[in-house]
């Protein structure tokens, strides 16, 4: 085989200097394929819902003259709709009533959050809050290790409802909805644990 002249090798690297600032224009003005993060979970949100109803939940039978808790549909902290009445369908339902500035629910919060966690599925904690800003609340959620779902009363129509004034209240619904207790001014982990033995965990 021939060996190329300096002619031939002249023109063979100023080729390969064209293609190689034409692949450059190319590659500098392609849009980078980067995936976008993923928008952030808010806390109280839909990913905090129960799961499906353990089996063979053992419940206490609601007394017949308890009234029916006023029901109610919202909106979780990430938009997403809840019917209340579609929780204590089939369980107990523990009502949180909070707001972020309130010095006795952050006293207390970090308590309910783990007995919340101890009733997972066999007894649903619903978070209810108001007069508040959705920023500070979700500080306040993440800040407590709040994993259960709360609902954005921006009104204070649920709050009406149940004749909450000021945050903190507690009231707990047996399963088919009848209204077993309220505690205005809150209940503190040890004492609704106690209740909630008491009034609606049988065995």
């Amino acid at each position: 085989m021939r060996r190329p002249g300096p002619a031939h090798a002249s023109r063979l690297a100023a080729v390969l200097v064209t293609v190689a600032v034409a692949l450059g224009a190319c590659s500098a003005g392609a849009p980078e394929s980067a995936e976008k993060p993923p928008a952030p979970v808010s806390a109280g949100g839909a990913d905090t819902l129960p799961g499906p109803v353990p089996s063979a939940l053992p419940l206490r039978p609601a007394p017949t003259d308890s009234p029916g808790a006023p029901a109610f549909t919202g909106t979780l902290t990430d938009g997403t709709p809840l019917t209340a009445a579609n929780l204590w369908a089939d369980r107990p339902v523990v009502l949180l009533f909070l707001s972020s500035w309130c010095t006795i629910c952050a006293d207390r919060q970090d308590a309910l959050s783990d007995l919340a966690r101890s009733y997972r599925d066999r007894v649903v904690f619903v978070g209810v809050a108001s007069e508040d800003e959705p920023a500070d609340l979700d500080a306040y959620l993440r800040d407590h290790r709040v994993e259960f779902p709360v609902v954005f009363d921006r009104d204070q129509t649920i709050w009406q409802s149940y004749a909450v004034r000021e945050p903190p209240a507690v009231a707990i619904v047996a399963k088919g909805g009848a209204l077993l207790r309220g505690w205005p001014g809150g209940i503190d982990a040890a004492a609704l644990d106690a209740r909630l033995r008491e009034l609606v965990i049988a065995g």
